[in-house]
């Protein structure tokens, strides 16, 4: 029994000694992984799976950022290229409305600007009034900033006198601009058409302006005559037009004697001294034609009103005159003809079959203010009450002999000299 005892113990104290031993080592262990391992076995792993997982996630918002700005840009670039697609398919459009109408023989006009579209109700009998005033351009400073800078020291309230002078006619436009100044008219520019008369204005302090060199233009500028001068106007006016100033266009043989833009009405694109020498023959009359072979229809009725002088009008900046000025000097670029002629022409004719009119309003000016030299030669000096009036200007366009009528119509209205204008015949010798 005593024996059995002693082997129990002793089995028991290698038992604790056992378990004592394993709780040893495994404190070592512990602390051997605490040392070397202190995130652990698999703290490895999960470090490089939660990186994965960062770097896909950033990856992914890169993407999709840049996905944005793609979609962005091609959105834009849609629209643009959509937008361009129907420039080009409205100019096809157009190409092709055009070659239609030239297969026809029709002109082609470009259309500047839409008409309203807003329609209105008409009013009481007598009360309506169609429009007469086309709006004005809008302004462009672009096509020549060096005119644009001296039109706006010159003009007043965005008007003024043009007028074209090469050396042929420099004794005429000495009188010219000494009436001018007389008057007391300051918003006047001399378009010089060659240098001498740029040094003469100069000299004789006038507003001058020698636009750049243009060949097609300086040859018969520097060289022409009268009515070649003359034609050049509708071109160099354009640019005028185009900067938004109304032009009152003069030829040089003209003596002012009041200021002429005290008396202009504005309402129309083109207000024009008249060739006529009575009101029928002025402002428009019904000629009627007999021809007796038709019998019962013998008389035909038609209208006549004498011609718009081109040498004296004002012409306000709006698209109808700028039309106006493009038709007139194509016409001049490409026929022998008279710019006067060509000016009537091109306001007046209707549109009819094979041609499109000019949709131009105009007024004819009061022919004993903006007086002709037939009206003067031929009627007004012959009557006393009719030389009591004060013209505002005198043009001397229907006689060869400019100078001297211009010099007797200074004696007679500004010297007060009576029989200045007796020794002239009414017509020319």
């Amino acid at each position: 029994m005593g024996t059995l005892r002693r082997e129990k113990s002793y089995q028991s104290s290698i038992v604790r000694s056992q378990i004592a031993a394993a709780v040893a080592i495994g404190i070592s262990l512990g602390c051997i992984c605490a040392i070397f391992f202190p995130s652990g076995f698999f703290s490895f792993t999960h470090a490089s799976s939660a990186t994965v997982r960062y770097n896909s996630n950033v990856k992914a918002a890169s993407l999709r950022c840049e996905s944005t700005e793609k979609v962005n840009q091609l959105q834009s670039d849609n629209i643009r290229l959509s937008s361009a697609n129907s420039e080009l398919k409205r100019q096809v459009r157009e190409l092709n409305e055009k070659l239609r109408l030239a297969e026809k023989g029709k002109d082609i006009t470009v259309i500047q600007h839409p008409l309203s579209s807003e329609q209105t109700q008409a009013g009481p009998f007598g009360t309506v009034k169609g429009l007469r005033t086309n709006p004005t351009v809008v302004p462009d400073e672009s096509i020549n900033p060096r005119l644009a800078s001296i039109l706006a020291e010159v003009a007043v309230r965005r008007e003024l006198i043009v007028a074209l002078a090469n050396s042929n006619v420099k004794p005429m436009l000495e009188v010219w601009f000494t009436s001018i100044k007389r008057v007391g008219i300051s918003n006047y520019l001399v378009v010089a058409l060659d240098d001498d008369i740029v040094d003469f204005c100069k000299s004789n302090n006038v507003q001058v302006y020698k636009r750049d060199p243009d060949e097609a233009i300086d040859v018969i500028g520097k060289t022409g005559g009268n009515h070649d001068v003359s034609a050049l106007k509708f071109r160099i006016l354009r640019e005028f037009l185009q900067l938004g100033y109304g032009v009152l266009l003069s030829d040089i043989d003209i003596v002012y004697l009041q200021n002429p833009f005290d008396h202009l009405y504005r309402d129309c694109d083109v207000e024009s001294m008249s060739d006529g020498h009575s009101n029928a023959t002025a402002y428009g009359y019904n000629d009627v034609f007999d021809e007796p072979a038709m019998g019962w229809a013998r008389y035909a009725h038609t209208m006549r009103i004498w011609v718009y002088n081109s040498g004296f009008f004002y012409i306000r900046p709006t698209m109808p005159s700028i039309e106006l000025l493009d038709r007139i000097a194509d016409r001049l670029a490409r026929e022998k003809a008279w710019d006067q002629a060509v000016f009537n022409e091109e306001l007046f004719f209707p549109s009819h079959p094979g041609y499109i009119g000019l949709h131009a309003s105009r007024r004819t000016m009061d022919m004993y203010l903006f007086m002709n030299s037939k009206v003067l030669f031929k009627t007004v000096r012959k009557d006393g009450n009719l030389k009591k009036l004060k013209p505002v200007i005198v043009h001397v366009n229907y006689h060869p002999d400019k100078l001297p009528r211009m010099n007797a119509a200074v004696e007679f209205y500004v010297n007060g000299i009576q029989n200045a204008l007796d020794p002239f015949p009414d017509g020319s010798e």
